[in-house]
């Protein structure tokens, strides 16, 4: 007995499995567009509120430098021999681009493993996210440009707060800096 198919054939082709990761991918931004932090300058002051003075002692003027995200295997694997900064939380890694490697030296680049020793997809994603806007917090200030910064997540019994987590980064990238000097 021959069956007819229970959907038309475009709907059943709307749903054919390997088309779902192309439609995702269609859906994702641009991998290779730079972010750039905002100056120090550009941002809008707050003595126009209250009419006090405050100093931007946090980020340095310089803090327009372009950042980008590793993607490549071979350049987390070089940055696995630089410097590195160890915490209950994370493992920071630091390593100096050579001065012939395609990304212009000014350029500060970023990336995030998260292994499956850390736990389920829940808390590997709740990881890399909190990790993702560490990076964005910190780097534009204290990120060593020319240097490839790697946060390796490690497992911890109890999660520590984003404060923390904050104060420790800062602490590495400044421990880096000047260790890459």
């Amino acid at each position: 007995m021959v069956s007819a198919p229970a959907k038309p054939l475009l709907a059943a082709a709307k749903c054919w499995l390997p088309a779902v990761p192309v439609a995702a991918r269609s859906s994702l931004p641009k991998p290779n567009v730079t972010a750039r932090a905002t100056p120090v300058e550009a941002r809008p002051s707050p003595d126009h509120v209250d009419g006090n003075q405050q100093s931007s002692d946090s980020a340095p003027a310089d803090s327009s430098r372009p950042i980008a995200v590793i993607r490549k295997r071979a350049d987390f694997l070089a940055a696995n021999r630089g410097k590195r900064f160890v915490t209950s939380s994370f493992v920071l890694l630091a390593h100096r681009r050579r001065a012939d490697h395609a990304i212009p030296a000014d350029t500060i680049r970023h990336g995030i493993t998260v292994t499956k020793k850390i736990g389920n997809a829940v808390a590997r994603n709740r990881m890399k996210r909190r990790f993702r806007a560490l990076l964005a917090q910190a780097l534009p200030g204290l990120g060593i440009a020319g240097v490839d910064h790697i946060m390796i997540g490690r497992k911890a019994d109890t999660e520590t707060d984003f404060a923390t987590m904050k104060a420790d980064l800062e602490k590495g990238l400044r421990y880096l800096a000047k260790k890459l000097d």
